[in-house]
């Protein structure tokens, strides 16, 4: 399951979907392993744009974080962080 909350931050139709895009395969991965809640907040401090993620399943949750000039910046980096960390738990989990 996912919940993007945008907060302060004004996001055009097509940036949400660009967005969404960004997060495809982070939110594949959460779907194969099932039993995930990955909720993105985003807000707006001066120039810049922090997004966090929390990712929760029944051992707990894991938290991210990033800071960016740009909210497409902020978001490719939350990207690469989510998919790396529900690829690494597809890989333990195939491997136990």
């Amino acid at each position: 399951m996912f919940k993007l909350s945008a907060g302060n931050v004004l996001l055009k139709p097509s940036h949400r979907r660009q967005l969404m895009n960004g997060l495809k395969r982070a939110l594949r991965l959460s779907e194969r392993l099932g039993d995930r809640m990955i909720s993105i907040t985003m807000h707006r401090t001066g120039r810049l744009i922090e997004m966090k993620a929390n990712v929760a399943d029944r051992r707990g949750v894991v938290g991210f974080r990033t800071r960016q000039h740009d909210w497409r910046d902020a978001a490719r980096q939350l990207a690469r962080m989510l998919t790396t960390h529900l690829h690494d738990q597809m890989l333990h989990r195939t491997l136990a």
